[in-house]
């Protein structure tokens, strides 16, 4: 339990600051899913229109700063490869 009133108010920021973060986190990891599951369909036209959306939810989630820009830039990076490579293939 807080003794000071600063670490109580503390202790809530950090809790509304957790909230915040898993719900931008778990957005993010149901855009990439759902990519992922467009991408084992082997659906180019739904993994295309999954990755637009997908890219700009993986960016918001790196500049509120959830994950490191670089982690996101990888992301990004290695889910663009597989909808590319899945395309060249099909």
């Amino acid at each position: 339990m807080a003794n000071h009133k600063s670490a109580e108010k503390r202790t809530s920021q950090e809790q509304k600051r957790r909230l915040r973060n898993r719900a931008i986190r778990s957005k993010m990891k149901t855009a990439i899913r759902g990519l992922d599951e467009a991408v084992e369909a082997g659906s180019v036209d739904e993994a295309k229109n999954a990755l637009k959306v997908a890219i700009p939810i993986i960016a918001k989630t790196a500049s509120k700063g959830v994950i490191h820009k670089r982690t996101a830039a990888r992301k990004i990076s290695r889910l663009s490869k597989r909808v590319k490579t899945l395309e060249l293939s099909s």
